[in-house]
């Protein structure tokens, strides 16, 4: 039994070694890495907000994390799975093939974003789990181009020394205005706001103006 067990095993890494199918393979691999950091980084998070403050029994609050933590698995192996094989495909296909394109990643990675994160449900709706995804990702993608618009090389700043206090000044300003921004927004537009950033701000700047014993000034918050 353990020989055939080894057998097997030779026979796979033999496949898996073969250099002819690596880019198959990467397709596949992408899609693996994709589902398991999506349900590491998803996990925990929705464990901790969703017992914090959602309501409802301890089963309704599971089937929330587990659901949450697949959405989150899917969509990433879904993404992985679309941009390699576009890239895969752009590889082969251009004027070039077998050569990467200058906006062969930006393309695949448009398509992957169309198809997996910015399809609505036959309900007409878009996922939570998706919106907190590309919003965190387009915030990423505004800092790097902030970063790029003062580098000398690339960036609409050349200025060596106007680049520097720009670099020194820019992130206390960023963090004031947004903070300022985000405090405004959930006084007086609250639906407007993320429904699990929503829920934190209500939690600290909200419930916390209530007591009516010191039972729940310092232990619960109602």
């Amino acid at each position: 039994m353990s020989r055939r067990i080894e057998g097997i095993q030779r026979a796979l890494e033999s496949v898996i070694l073969n250099p002819q199918y690596a880019d198959l393979l990467a397709v596949l691999k992408g899609a693996r890495n994709g589902a398991v950091y999506g349900a590491k980084v998803r996990f925990p998070h929705a464990l901790v907000m969703i017992f914090l403050f959602r309501s409802g029994t301890v089963r309704e609050k599971a089937a929330l994390v587990f659901r949450a933590t697949r959405t989150h698995a899917q969509n990433l192996a879904k993404y992985a799975t679309v941009y390699k094989l576009t890239m895969l495909l752009l590889k082969h296909l251009g004027s070039e093939p077998g050569k990467e394109g200058p906006f062969d990643t930006f393309l695949a990675g448009m398509l992957g974003g169309y198809l997996v994160f910015g399809r609505r449900s036959k309900k007409g709706h878009i996922s939570s789990v998706s919106k907190q995804i590309v919003i965190f990702v387009f915030a990423r993608v505004m800092l790097s181009l902030a970063k790029l618009s003062i580098q000398p090389e690339v960036g609409i700043i050349r200025n060596p020394e106007l680049t520097k206090r720009i670099s020194h000044d820019a992130w206390p300003v960023f963090a004031a205005l947004s903070w300022g921004s985000v405090m405004w927004l959930f006084r007086w537009y609250p639906e407007t706001v993320q429904s699990g950033l929503r829920s934190s701000m209500d939690y600290i700047y909200v419930q916390s103006d209530h007591w009516d014993s010191l039972r729940n000034f310092l232990v619960y918050n109602k």
